[in-house]
């Protein structure tokens, strides 16, 4: 109702970029405990995988890497480039990097999805997958799944539940803000 009298919330993309990036950082770090249990504790594992709660750097990389693929699904070419550029400045600092080195390894991510996921183009799968090999799960599977190295189909159902919790619900954003310029 307020947002129909007064209008949308302006932001510009630099603190658009802002609440993303520490959106992203706080969800991560405070749901990394509970995804490395729910993995670690998952029925279709015949050892415990024994991922430890420090080790998030992949999955939040691997967060990062398939919400910035997603710009392009909610903004316009010009609009996602600058924002992209925002938020990639943002987490430069974050991580102590130059915006380059977190570029280069963003496209790493973004390959490796992609490569662990084709011919599928669906992100949220290929994040999914993206986990399952990076944290190296298959070897505490059942031999018929670990020999054809392949995430078993229930573990992975479960795990996309898990993650799109991770994916930004730009179109719930939208609604109450508009991007400006400056």
């Amino acid at each position: 109702m307020i947002v129909r009298l007064f209008g949308k919330r302006r932001l510009n993309s630099d603190k658009l970029a802002n609440v993303f990036v520490n959106g992203i950082l706080d969800s991560v770090d405070n749901s990394f405990p509970a995804i490395a249990e729910h993995i670690n504790e998952d029925p279709e594992f015949i050892s415990n995988p024994d991922i430890n709660n420090s080790e998030q750097h992949d999955f939040l990389m691997i967060v990062l890497a398939g919400n910035l693929k997603l710009l392009s699904h909610h903004f316009a070419a010009e609009e996602e480039a600058v924002l992209r550029t925002k938020i990639v400045q943002k987490l430069a600092v974050v991580f102590s990097t130059t915006e380059d080195v977190l570029e280069s390894q963003l496209k790493d991510y973004n390959s490796f999805m992609s490569k662990v996921n084709h011919p599928s183009k669906n992100v949220l799968y290929g994040m999914s997958k993206a986990v399952f090999f990076k944290y190296e799960l298959g070897a505490f599977q059942d031999d018929y799944f670990r020999e054809m190295n392949s995430p078993n189909p229930l573990f992975l159902k479960r795990l996309d539940e898990l993650i799109e919790n991770f994916l930004w619900d730009w179109n719930a954003y939208l609604d109450k803000i508009k991007l400006v310029a400056g």
